[in-house]
């Protein structure tokens, strides 16, 4: 049961010149949830949960980055509203978004647009994809992005 996917490398804009890299976590699991937009309902509540769950996501070295369209200016006011306890990466020219493959078409009021699917990855300290979710539900969500981690024992 070897298929293991190796996750695609990134660098992620966290602060005007500050970046984050996969390599930057190599030996650690990581959690990378991408996210429509700052501040809305749904990308708070799931931005909340991990907050809340870092500590024993930490016990369990494993840390935690969320990702979306969004500035870094934005970031800063959305980490600073909610207390985020974990980096945010800015991702304007959809890098990443695209890397991972969480680019769909989505639909408001009839019109069709290009959106981040809300998806999040468990990579494990080789670099690999152990799992994923895609069209992510909120609610319940961080608890089984936890619950898999602690599978990996």
């Amino acid at each position: 049961m070897n298929n293991k996917t190796k996750a695609p490398s990134f660098l992620g804009l966290i602060d005007e010149n500050k970046y984050l890299s996969l390599e930057d976590f190599a030996g650690k699991y990581l959690v990378i949830y991408f996210y429509p937009k700052d501040k809305t309902s749904g990308c708070t509540i799931e931005s909340q949960d991990f907050r809340d769950y870092l500590k024993k996501f930490k016990l369990k070295n494993c840390a935690i980055i969320g990702v979306s369209r969004d500035s870094i200016k934005s970031h800063k006011s959305f980490i600073e509203k909610e207390s985020l306890n974990f980096p945010l990466i800015s991702d304007p020219n959809e890098e990443m978004c695209n890397a991972y493959a969480v680019m769909k078409e989505k639909s408001m009021y009839g019109r069709k647009y290009m959106g981040i699917e809300r998806s999040t990855f468990l990579i494990d300290p080789e670099g690999s994809i152990i799992r994923e979710w895609r069209g992510v539900k909120v609610p319940g969500h961080v608890e089984e992005v936890y619950q898999a981690l602690c599978a990996t024992d």
